[in-house]
């Protein structure tokens, strides 16, 4: 069955993070299946709405024609849970969830037990939920009271990309790719790599700074105080076609997230055949093939420390990682594999 539908999002569709990416692919990718899709702006302000925003939600969802799907995405799906309930009355409701609200870091346990609270009683009224990780779709089963046979699992596509030729020189180019918020561990980075001041490196991040203006302001003055200015650049948000030559001129992709629920700059070093060095926390031992990088705990200074000395060290290693890579990016899975699954997940919820 393939019709109308709406996809419903919190803010800019291009704003410049995974969640969002995934998102406009999706949607492009329907639309080449034949449904027609109609974007829904629920507001920018989510997960933490104000009342005006939330009840304005609550009036566009309401007025959808009771006859279209909607998929609304877990950003603002899972702070909603009045409207996910009124509307599983009328409405075909599928959530996305890219990862559980209660899992991002830096919250109070007050703040992570209200979203759990939240988020449980708003996908209680979906029809169908599609995540995009196994590893997020254990966790709501068995922390959410999610039925399996309710959720679909439909990771994110990555585009074929060319093998990075690397940086050419004895310096290390390290890449690392996300928004500069505290879930992807770039403290935990800039500790780290301060120990190594002895190796020959450079650390380029590539991400949103305006997510969360503390945390790059923090990052910034961390940089500064552990005298690193001339060996880490903060690219803020850049062109696809500056990420594609980040990609390729680097020699080692690193990431020390402390929670994925997919990770898709992971999926996207692989695709350019890089070794990568990340944690083993969420989804990012599914997304890291074995044998393609080095998996160490989330918030060990330490350990990450230890697996970057070894990598930049031994070029000989890097070269077996990035092998393994190479190989890995041929199983990748594609956007248009994606769509045909979050696809059956809005058929299974007529």
């Amino acid at each position: 069955m393939v019709g109308p539908l709406v996809f419903a999002v919190p803010g800019a569709l291009d704003t410049p993070t995974g969640g969002y990416t995934y998102d406009r692919r999706m949607i492009a990718e329907l639309t080449r299946l034949g449904w027609r899709v109609d974007v829904l702006d629920l507001g920018n302000e989510f997960p933490r709405p104000s009342a005006a925003t939330r009840a304005a939600a609550r009036a566009k969802l309401a007025a959808v024609p009771s006859s279209m799907p909607i998929v609304v995405d877990g950003l603002a799906f899972g702070v909603l849970p009045d409207v996910a309930e009124a509307l599983s009355r009328t409405h075909r409701l599928v959530a996305l969830v890219h990862h559980p609200l209660a899992l991002e870091s830096g919250l109070t346990g007050e703040a992570a037990q209200a979203l759990r609270v939240s988020e449980r009683a708003a996908l209680a009224g979906a029809r169908r939920i599609v995540t995009t990780s196994a590893a997020t779709a254990r966790v709501l089963i068995s922390d959410y009271g999610v039925p399996p046979k309710r959720l679909t699992t439909a990771p994110p596509g990555t585009d074929k990309a060319q093998p990075a030729r690397g940086s050419g020189n004895a310096t290390v180019a390290l890449l690392a790719v996300g928004a500069v918020v505290p879930r992807k561990g770039y403290d935990v980075l800039i500790a780290a790599l301060a120990t190594l001041d002895d190796l020959p490196w450079r650390l380029t991040i590539a991400g949103d700074r305006t997510r969360d203006p503390a945390t790059a302001d923090r990052l910034a003055r961390d940089i500064a105080g552990r005298c690193l200015s001339d060996r880490v650049t903060i690219a803020g948000t850049v062109s696809d076609e500056r990420l594609e030559a980040l990609y390729g001129g680097a020699d080692l992709f690193v990431l020390p997230s402390r929670y994925e629920g997919y990770g898709m700059g992971f999926a996207e070093a692989i695709a350019h055949g890089l070794p990568v060095i990340g944690t083993n926390a969420g989804a990012i031992p599914d997304t890291v093939p074995a044998g393609t990088g080095l998996l160490v705990p989330p918030d060990d200074v330490a350990a990450l420390a230890a697996a970057l000395r070894q990598l930049i060290a031994d070029a000989d290693e890097r070269g077996r990682l990035a092998a393994a890579a190479r190989a890995a990016a041929a199983q990748l899975p594609t956007w248009a594999d994606a769509a045909v699954l979050f696809a059956g997940a809005i058929e299974a919820a007529a």
